[in-house]
């Protein structure tokens, strides 16, 4: 039997990981390694996390390294012939590592596979069911059956998609040996939309399965509406367009992007008594603007 390796980052998250070991430990036949990175949080959990799950490779950074570089900690010790990169905010039913890899047995071209994503807080409500194909001068798209009433309407479906959910994602290690790790530039969000590129420039296709799925708990890490969310989400947006589109999109993007996008959102802010991060989307442009360096040549390879 195959063996998976599951990747689950922790930052200050104690009692969702504690869930997500619990979780885990009901999974034991299936063959899997269990890697927990700590990003150093404030304090270190290690005993408990390992008292629950003996057998768990435990990672504590130094540093806060973000959610790629948290991930590509996990994946650089990682021993599985899949990769299994799970938010620790998330809960699995029994056959979804199963299910999971007979799609990879099935099509050897998929590079990238997620699953359907439920809302945990209520499990009948669908977050994920894949992306729109990306419009790369707005860098605006669509996540399918977000908020839709789940009846079972993408069970029985495997499928090309945009783009993969960072809070499920599977592949092959050989495959990401080819394409690289994560890129630890983005350090939160537009990441794992990055790493769908980089399985795209290897001839991989990115999918979505609705034969099994996840519940995930949203917005643990930073809440819906963060100074850091605003700043990364803004950031990253642009230097997403950077890093994967020509010199002529990224032009015609910046233009959008700074003249019109940002002074909506910042305007926005501003009529909700939110100057903080009005603030913010104005440093997320700053900072596009004065790292312009290698910015084709953010990714890290594997060691």
């Amino acid at each position: 039997m195959d063996l998976v390796s599951i990747i689950t980052v922790n930052f200050n998250q104690p009692q969702a990981t504690i869930e997500l070991l619990n979780a885990l430990k009901k999974h034991d036949s299936f063959n899997f390694e269990l890697i927990l990175v700590d990003n150093a949080s404030d304090e270190n959990h290690e005993a408990t996390f390992k008292n629950i799950f003996p057998s768990l490779t435990f990672i504590r950074s130094k540093v806060n390294l973000g959610f790629a570089g948290g991930n590509n900690l996990g994946i650089n010790v990682a021993k599985g012939n899949y990769i299994f990169l799970l938010n620790n905010d998330t809960e699995i039913p029994n056959n979804c590592l199963s299910t999971l890899v007979a799609q990879f047995e099935e099509d050897k071209n998929i590079g990238l596979l997620s699953p359907l994503i439920l809302y945990y807080d209520d499990k009948s409500i669908i977050q994920y069911a894949g992306y729109t194909p990306l419009n790369y001068l707005t860098a605006r798209n669509a996540q399918i059956g977000q908020y839709e009433k789940n009846i079972g309407q993408y069970g029985h479906i495997t499928n090309e998609t945009g783009f993969c959910h960072g809070a499920a994602v599977m592949c092959r290690k050989e495959d990401l040996e080819k394409a690289g790790l994560m890129d630890e530039n983005y350090f939160l969000y537009y990441e794992e939309l990055d790493w769908c590129e980089k399985f795209k420039k290897i001839g991989k296709t990115i999918n979505f399965t609705g034969k099994t799925f996840i519940y995930h708990k949203e917005s643990i890490s930073v809440g819906k509406e963060s100074a850091i969310k605003t700043y990364f989400i803004t950031r990253n947006r642009m230097l997403f367009i950077r890093k994967n589109t020509s010199f002529l999109n990224t032009l015609f993007f910046s233009i959008y992007y700074i003249f019109i996008a940002c002074p909506k959102l910042i305007l926005s802010n501003l009529l909700k008594g939110k100057s903080a991060l009005a603030v913010w989307v104005v440093k997320a442009i700053v900072w596009n603007l004065t790292h312009q360096k290698n910015s084709k040549n953010l990714g890290f390879k594997i060691k």
